[in-house]
């Protein structure tokens, strides 16, 4: 059984806004218990989550034992303000304040960093993200300042620029890397930073009329065809299904993500040992 990459265990994969005000009181134990056992009662037992503001998947980790998990959590995502990045983390306006933000983090007991340097895809234009990318020397300066702490950093980035700049700056995993051309496929192939592409947070969006397919089917094209073309070329890769993303569901999502390398790739046990070494890569570098 493969392990769960990317989680937000804030999310329930239904209503985002909904799940995040059952939580502003403080963790709800009840909710996220629901969560792990449904990773449990799929015999999944890592999940590596990507943070959150309310300290939802900080409280997950203390909980996770009982279930038999292995929860690694970066306690909250950093983004600089005005930039993509509230939905799941904190803020920051000066490399000073990033420097607090991961001392903060630290302290909390997180056990890497998560930064987020792009925006997310923007499906009314097809090859373009939304809002601002962070400056390849702003992402060069956060990572350096996470490593010189000892943290290993998580990284969400989409876009040939993004993308590019994290990989200078010596990220130790991509999140999602939408729109990578081949050079910047090179690239990744020459670095030791694993990529997770969250393939089902678009695949689980067809039918849903939230948007139109016909804008999907290009992104998932996409996205197939950059997963081939690591595999060819022995990038490291893991599998995550950003659960609790709508129609990403706990337990299930990595179930479909997995499903989603099968289609692409086809069932073999070269691909399974592929995404199993990229796996147990994110193991060793994402722990406290």
């Amino acid at each position: 059984m493969f392990g769960e990459c990317h989680a937000h265990i804030i999310m329930d994969g239904v209503n985002y806004r909904h799940a995040v005000d059952m939580q502003k009181n403080g963790p709800d134990d009840k909710i996220i218990r629901e969560h792990l056992e449904a990773y449990q009662k799929r015999g999944i037992t890592f999940v590596r989550d990507g943070g959150d503001g309310l300290g939802v998947s900080r409280r997950a980790k203390e909980l996770a034992p009982e279930y038999g998990i292995d929860y690694r959590t970066p306690v909250f995502a950093i983004h600089k303000e005005g930039y993509y990045g509230a939905i799941v983390g904190k803020s920051f306006d000066t490399m000073g304040k990033f420097h607090r933000r991961v001392l903060e983090a630290k302290a909390q007991g997180a056990d890497f960093i998560k930064i987020m340097t792009t925006g997310i895809l923007d499906f009314n234009n097809h090859g373009s993200i939304t809002g601002m990318s962070l400056e390849e020397d702003e992402v060069r300066e956060m990572v350096h300042i996470a490593h010189e702490e000892g943290m290993k950093v998580m990284s969400h980035t989409n876009g040939v620029y993004g993308v590019r700049a994290a990989l200078k700056a010596g990220v130790d995993s991509l999140e999602h890397g939408n729109y990578m051309d081949g050079e910047t496929l090179e690239m990744l192939a020459e670095s030791s930073t694993v990529w997770v592409p969250t393939l089902v947070t678009v695949i689980n969006l067809l039918g849903s009329e939230r948007y139109e397919d016909a804008a999907l089917f290009p992104i998932i094209r996409s996205a197939s065809e950059n997963v081939r073309k690591a595999f060819q070329m022995g990038i490291h890769v893991a599998a995550g299904s950003d659960a609790g993303a709508y129609r990403v569901y706990h337990g299930q999502g990595i179930q479909d993500e997995i499903h989603a390398f099968e289609e692409i790739l086809g069932c073999s046990d070269k691909v399974y040992t592929w995404l199993k070494e990229g796996e147990e890569n994110i193991k060793k570098k994402f722990h406290s």
